[in-house]
């Protein structure tokens, strides 16, 4: 009773800091729900003190940008808090969906060079990881980086409040998600993922006509143990000579997304 006394004192003595306090609280569950789910800032390898101030930092800055509006009456700050997080979690979760085609390649590849049972720990998720998989996964985020991705990232969450304002009552998903553009998007995971080993793919089968062509002429050579070492160092060797090739067309395929946020 104490509490709720002392709130509605400060809110009559102090309204603009009230207002500017009730806007950044919705706008920091929102970059919340962002950096819990959008790469690079959901790596567990980034410590928690780092993404929270980062959080800090842009709710600041957000707020300076955006103009603090009055809570309007008959709003409800827990479920207004909870749909401010579930639209920065959309937000992260079309990020990683596109970023997923690029380290679908990375498990493709892993398992037609022979190194499927070869995983790794990967620290970013806690879980066992492929080692192409993982490669390609810190390759797409720095190429994302790279070419301006961060700063796509911090548009869409800013023109977001345009969409979606701190404070409304529903989800607007007919203006937040296009069904067929959400299909397109996660049909790419597959398709995007066999262009970028389609390379490696290639390399393979011909490696198993060569080696199938040897089983049949000189049966008395044990096939199936040279491919374990024949399809690993040549699968390397091609990975490496078309690396310049992938890295322009993972440049490109992110670049298309430049402006759908």
């Amino acid at each position: 009773m104490e509490a709720d006394l002392f709130t509605m004192q400060f809110a009559k003595l102090f309204p603009e800091i009230n207002l500017v306090l009730g806007s950044g609280m919705m706008i920091f569950a929102r970059i919340i729900g962002l950096i819990q789910f959008a790469p690079p800032f959901n790596r567990n390898d980034i410590p928690s003190y780092v993404r929270l101030s980062l959080a800090l930092i842009l709710t600041v800055i957000i707020t300076m940008i955006i103009k603090p509006s009055p809570i309007p009456n008959g709003t409800s700050i827990i479920l207004s808090l909870a749909l401010n997080f579930t639209f920065g979690f959309l937000i992260g979760y079309i990020i990683n969906c596109i970023m997923g085609a690029v380290s679908s390649a990375g498990d493709i590849i892993n398992s037609q060079i022979g190194v499927s049972s070869a995983t790794i720990l990967d620290p970013s998720t806690g879980s066992q990881a492929s080692l192409m998989g993982g490669f390609f996964n810190i390759l797409a985020i720095l190429i994302f980086m790279s070419i301006g991705g961060m700063y796509w990232t911090i548009n869409a969450l800013i023109r977001s409040f345009t969409i979606f304002p701190v404070y409304a009552a529903s989800l607007p998903l007919d203006k937040v998600i296009n069904v067929d553009y959400l299909v397109q998007i996660t049909s790419n995971t597959f398709v995007v993922g066999m262009q970028i080993a389609s390379p490696i793919l290639l390399a393979t089968l011909g490696q198993d006509i060569i080696l199938g062509t040897i089983s049949k002429t000189a049966p008395q050579v044990n096939v199936f143990q040279m491919s374990f070492l024949f399809k690993p160092v040549m699968g390397a060797m091609i990975l490496m000579w078309v690396m310049p090739m992938l890295i322009n067309v993972i440049g490109e395929y992110l670049q298309s997304f430049a402006n759908i946020f």
